[in-house]
C-alpha cells in the first residue's frame, strides 16, 4: 500500500470556491436554475388563518333583526375581532347607532355605507339586506360571537408565534434570549387577559357568598386579620392584614429602615409557610441575606458584612444559614427591571413556588421607558396594582418620599409627601409611612450658645440625651390610607443594627 500523500492547502481551489458560479449560458439552464430556487408548494402548503365568515355573517344578521343580540356580545367582542374588515365595520356602525338610542337595521345603516367603497365590493347596501334575510334564529347570537372571538385569539396566537420565531432568529446584542423570553411571556399574558371573556358582572348572591367565606376565614384567625399578617400585631389590627389583590405602599425618607422592615415582614410571612417573592432593585440578594441573618443571630449587620466574627458568632451564623435556607423565600436582585419584566417574573414565581406575597424594593428604581416621569410612575403603580389583582396576592411596594418632609417642624410624613406622583396614593389600597424620631434627634445635638454658661448648656445636653435614649429603639408605622378600614399609628420596637422590627411589649407601648 502506498504511503498517504502529505496534506496541504490548495489556495487555488479554495479561491475558486469563493468565486460566484458563472451564470447559465442557455435558456434551458436558466429555467432549471429558477425553478430550483422556488419552494415546492407541495412541501409546505399555505395555511389560511382560522376564520369563519358564516359565523360573522350570522351574528351580524341576528343583530340587524334583533338589536338585543348586540348586548349579548358587546362586552367581549370588538370590530377588530372580525376576520373580514367589512363585517367589523358593520358591527361597529351597529354599536354607534345603538349608543345613540337609534335602531340598527339595513335601512338606518344604508346611509353609512352608500359612499363606502369597501361595502360596494360585497354588494353595497344589498349586502345588509342579505345578512338580515339569511337569519334563521337569533338565539345563537352569543355562540356566534364566541366563535368569532375564539378564532380571533387563534389568529393572534399564530401572529405571536411567528413574531417569537423571527425575534429569536435575530442576532441582536442588546436582546438576550432571556429578555426575549420575558417579552414573550408578557405578550402572551396580555393575550391571555384579553382572552378572558368570562368576566363582567356577578349576582349579589355570589358576592355575598364570597364575603361570608372571607369572614369565616378571618374569624378563625381570631378576628384580627383577613390577609397575611405582618408579624407586627398593632399594625395588623389597623390594616386587617395584607389581603390578596391589594397594593400596600410603604414610604419613608432614606435611612429610616424601609428595607429592614420589608425583610422582617417577608421573613415572618415565609415562616408561616407562605411563599414570598422579593424583588430587590437596590441591594444584592447577599446583602438582604445578611440583614435576615443579623435578625436571626442577634449579631450586628455591619459586623456580618465585614466578617468581624469570633468562632461562636460564626457558628451561630452557620446555624442561621441552615434555618433560614428552608424558608419559601425567593429573591430577584436584577437591577433596572421594567414593570413588564417584574410582572413576567412574578408570574413565574407564582407558578413555581405558589408565592403568596410579592415585595418590591423599591418602586422608584423600576426602569422607565424614558417618557415623562410622572406618566411612567403612573404606569408603574397601576401595573403593580394590576399584578396584585391578576396573581391574587398582596404586593408590598417600598417608596421614597420627597424632601418636603425635611422642611417641616413635625417631620411625620403625609400623603402629599409621596414622591413625584399622586397615582401611587390613588392605586394603593393602603399607604404606610415609617417614621423614626430618633433619626432626627441624633442629628440635633445641641451646641453651646454664645454667652451660655456651662450649667445651662449641660442641662440642655442632658435633656437631649434623655430624649434621644427614649426614642432610640422606637418607630412609628403611620397608616395614612386604608381603603378597607381605619387609619392610625402603630408604635413598634426597632433595632436597625440587627435589622429588627418587633411589636412593642404591652408594658412598653
Amino acid at each position: 500500500m502506498s504511503a498517504p500523500k502529505p496534506w496541504h492547502l490548495d489556495f487555488d481551489a479554495l479561491f475558486s470556491l469563493a468565486r460566484p458560479a458563472a451564470a447559465p449560458t442557455t435558456r434551458r439552464a436558466r429555467a432549471m436554475n429558477e425553478s430550483a430556487a422556488l419552494p415546492d408548494p407541495r412541501a409546505q402548503p399555505y395555511r389560511i388563518p382560522p376564520h369563519n365568515r358564516e359565523a360573522e355573517q350570522a351574528l351580524l344578521g341576528a343583530i340587524l333583526i334583533n338589536n338585543g343580540a348586540y348586548e349579548r356580545v358587546s362586552e367581549f367582542l370588538q370590530k377588530d375581532h372580525f376576520a373580514d374588515p367589512v363585517n367589523g365595520r358593520i358591527y361597529e356602525a351597529c354599536g354607534k347607532l345603538l349608543e345613540r338610542g337609534q335602531m340598527a337595521n339595513p335601512i338606518t345603516l344604508k346611509n353609512f355605507f352608500d359612499q363606502d367603497g369597501s361595502l360596494a365590493d360585497v354588494g353595497g347596501a344589498q349586502y345588509l339586506v342579505k345578512l338580515a334575510a339569511s337569519v334563521v334564529t337569533v338565539v345563537n347570537a352569543e355562540d356566534y360571537g364566541r366563535t368569532v372571538y375564539d378564532l380571533y385569539l387563534r389568529r393572534q396566537l399564530i401572529d405571536f408565534g411567528e413574531t417569537v420565531v423571527n425575534e429569536a432568529f435575530k442576532h441582536d446584542l442588546d436582546a438576550t434570549a432571556e429578555s426575549q423570553i420575558e417579552a414573550a411571556e408578557e405578550k402572551l399574558a396580555g393575550l391571555a387577559e384579553r382572552g378572558s371573556a368570562e368576566g363582567g358582572s356577578r349576582p349579589i348572591a355570589a358576592a355575598l357568598a364570597g364575603m361570608a367565606t372571607e369572614a369565616a376565614e378571618a374569624r378563625k384567625r381570631g378576628g384580627n386579620a383577613l390577609g397575611l399578617e405582618t408579624g407586627l400585631a398593632d399594625l395588623d389590627r389597623i390594616l386587617g392584614g395584607m389581603a390578596p389583590g391589594n397594593l400596600i405602599t410603604m414610604g419613608a425618607r432614606p435611612a429610616m429602615g424601609k428595607s429592614a422592615l420589608a425583610c422582617c415582614i417577608a421573613r415572618h410571612v415565609a415562616a408561616t409557610g407562605t411563599g414570598v417573592g422579593f424583588f430587590s432593585l437596590e441591594m444584592r440578594a447577599e446583602e438582604i441575606a445578611q440583614r435576615l441573618a443579623a435578625d436571626a443571630t442577634e449579631i450586628a449587620y455591619d459586623r456580618i458584612r465585614r466578617g468581624a466574627l469570633d468562632d461562636d458568632e460564626y457558628a451561630r451564623l452557620k446555624d442561621a444559614e441552615r434555618r433560614l435556607s428552608g424558608l419559601p423565600l425567593e429573591f430577584d436582585d436584577t437591577a433596572g427591571l421594567a414593570i413588564g419584566q417584574i410582572r413576567a417574573r412574578a408570574r413565574r414565581m407564582r407558578r413555581r413556588r405558589r408565592v403568596g406575597l410579592i415585595v418590591i424594593d423599591h418602586l422608584h428604581l423600576v426602569r422607565s421607558s424614558g417618557e415623562n416621569r410622572l406618566q411612567e410612575l403612573r404606569r408603574i403603580s397601576s401595573g403593580l396594582k394590576e399584578m396584585a389583582r391578576e396573581l391574587e396576592v398582596p404586593v408590598l411596594a417600598l417608596c421614597q418620599l420627597n424632601r418636603g418632609v425635611e422642611g417641616r417642624e413635625d417631620k411625620r410624613p403625609q400623603l402629599s409627601d409621596l414622591r413625584e406622583s399622586g397615582s401611587i396614593e390613588q392605586d394603593s389600597d393602603a399607604v404606610i409611612f415609617l417614621y423614626r424620631r430618633s433619626y432626627y434627634l441624633e442629628r440635633e445635638q445641641p451646641q453651646r450658645r454664645s454667652g451660655e454658661d456651662q450649667i445651662a448648656y449641660t442641662g440642655r445636653l442632658a435633656d437631649w440625651s434623655a430624649s434621644a435614649a427614649a426614642e432610640r429603639n422606637k418607630a412609628e408605622l403611620i397608616v395614612a390610607k386604608n381603603r378597607h378600614g381605619r387609619t392610625g399609628m402603630a408604635a413598634v420596637f426597632c433595632d436597625l443594627a440587627l435589622s429588627r422590627f418587633r411589636s412593642l411589649a404591652p408594658e412598653r407601648s
